[in-house]
């Protein structure tokens, strides 16, 4: 991948984060969860935290949305976020 377009999907990543903030409705369980795993597969690479324990299952439904893409590089995790954004800010703006 060239430097230039790295960049440039950087610049986009970071326009469709602070796009994200800017919807007007909340989007369903499901998607915020979509939403959650693809930043973080994005900005930190697979998930390599233990998987919460308990009764947090907001944690534990994060920690597995995360987990689930495993494999994925940040860039094609960043482009899928792009897309998703967009998606949801035709649903929700």
């Amino acid at each position: 991948m060239s430097g230039l377009f790295y960049l440039k999907i950087m610049e986009e990543f970071k326009a469709a984060v602070t796009k994200s903030k800017t919807l007007t409705q909340r989007p369903a369980n499901d998607e915020l969860l979509k939403l959650y795993a693809l930043y973080k597969q994005a900005t930190e690479g697979d998930n390599g935290e233990d998987r919460p324990g308990g009764f947090d299952f907001k944690a534990i439904a994060k920690h597995d949305a995360w987990a689930e893409l495993k494999g994925k590089n940040q860039s094609d995790a960043q482009q899928e976020y792009i897309s998703f954004v967009d998606e949801l800010h035709q649903k929700y703006a």
